[in-house]
Parts: C-alpha cells; sequence; structure tokens
C-alpha cells in the first residue's frame, strides 16, 4: 500500500467511534484549506510531518486484536489517498470495525467503499452553506460532489453523522439552518465548536466559537430537519 501516506496514528480513543473504543489513523494530505483546521501539519504540505511504515500501523493492531473495537481512518482527506480501500479492507479484515471520516470531495471513492461493504459508520463534516463554501474552505469546491456525498450517505443503511465547525467569524446561526436544509433526513448532525489550538491560520489561534445562546436553540430548530442534533 504504498499510496496511503499514514502521518500518525492515536492509539486509543473513547470518542472518535461511537460507543466503541478506537484507534485513529491520521492520513496526510488534504484538498481544502480552511483557515481554521486544527491539523495544519496534514494539509499544508511546506508544514507536513513526516509518516510512518504500514507494518509498523498494522503490527500494532494485530496486537490490539480483542483490545479494540475499531478503527477509525480520519485526515487531511483520506479519499485523497490512492490505496484507501484496500487500507480499510485489510483493517477490516483483521476484525475491526472501520469508520471513515470525509470531507464528501470525492464522491466516486465513497460510492465505491459503500458498495463493497466497507464502512461500518460514515462521518462527513459539512463546512457551509452552498454559497459560503469556497469561503470557509479557502479552495475551489465542486458542490455537486458535496451534494452527491450527502445523498450517497443519507441513502445507506451506515450508521452516519454529518458535523460542522463553528467558528464564530466564518458561520452564523442562519448558515447553521441553512445547513440542516441541506441535510434533512440525516440521522445525526453535531456542531462542533470551536476550540483555539493550532490552526491553518495563525489568526485562529485567538478566536471564539459560536456562542453557547445561539447553539442551544439550533439544536432545537434542527431536530425538525435530521433524526437527531447535538453540539459537541
Amino acid at each position: 500500500m504504498q499510496g496511503m501516506n499514514v502521518a500518525y496514528v492515536q492509539k486509543t480513543s473513547f470518542i472518535d467511534y461511537p460507543g466503541r473504543i478506537s484507534a485513529v489513523v491520521f492520513t496526510r494530505g488534504c484538498n481544502f484549506r480552511c483557515p481554521y483546521c486544527h491539523n495544519p501539519e496534514l494539509v499544508v504540505p511546506e508544514r507536513y510531518c513526516g509518516t510512518i511504515r504500514q507494518d509498523d500501523l498494522f503490527s500494532y493492531l494485530d496486537r490490539r486484536k480483542g483490545k479494540l473495537d475499531a478503527v477509525v481512518v480520519t485526515g487531511g482527506e483520506p479519499t485523497l489517498q490512492a490505496d484507501l480501500i484496500p487500507f480499510m479492507e485489510r483493517i477490516k479484515s483483521m476484525g475491526f470495525l472501520v469508520k471513515l471520516d470525509t470531507n464528501g470531495s470525492r464522491p466516486q471513492i465513497l460510492r465505491e467503499a459503500i458498495g463493497k461493504g466497507i464502512p461500518d459508520y460514515l462521518a462527513m463534516d459539512i463546512k457551509a452553506p452552498w454559497e459560503k463554501y469556497a469561503l470557509v474552505t479557502g479552495s475551489l469546491v465542486n458542490i455537486t460532489d458535496i451534494r452527491d456525498s450527502i445523498n450517497l450517505i443519507r441513502a445507506s443503511s451506515i450508521p452516519h453523522e454529518f458535523r460542522t465547525t463553528l467558528p464564530e467569524t466564518l458561520l452564523k446561526p442562519d448558515d447553521v439552518r441553512a445547513i440542516g436544509r441541506m441535510i434533512e433526513g440525516a440521522s445525526l448532525y453535531i456542531l462542533q465548536k470551536f476550540i483555539p489550538s493550532k490552526h491553518v491560520e495563525k489568526a485562529y489561534e485567538g478566536q471564539a466559537s459560536m456562542p453557547d445562546e445561539d447553539l442551544e436553540p439550533l439544536v432545537t430548530e434542527l431536530q425538525s430537519l435530521v433524526g437527531r442534533c447535538m453540539v459537541r
């Protein structure tokens, strides 16, 4: 699997796969440049971290059989990785559940993975309402691809969540309402508080999240559009 750029592995997580103990595999490389992204070492080429050997990763997973339930594949953007499908198939063949995190920009890969029955859980980041996608991602985005990915996930029988990170300077309550309409019928929509840390753009180190007084009524409103809405 020479096409997989695995940057690092979080060996144990109790929160990344709902209700399961997982390892989290972070892939390097992304086609978006969201200024608030907290993994700049996976996104910005001049800030890239190194990669780890596939053999070392699978040796670790082999030793953790019976102790870990699942492996989460995240990034960066995993669907950019040339060998993502066989990589996830190998993880699944070891007896682990597989969760895939994606920005939805490559629905063809998502379609193949779903068609082969690989992911046991899907999570897609919805960055903004359609008209603000380029602004929030700092990228030229094919909206048709994003829409196709939303539809693929909603139509699948796979447990899933959509989520939006909410820096106060980029997204307002009406933007979140618009996203709710974009994903209507989804099982779960998570409103993620923005937490300052390290970011693609240094200016975000001192910025705030959408305030709680705006988030709380949104959760109630969005319950009419999705199965469940929550703040994380």
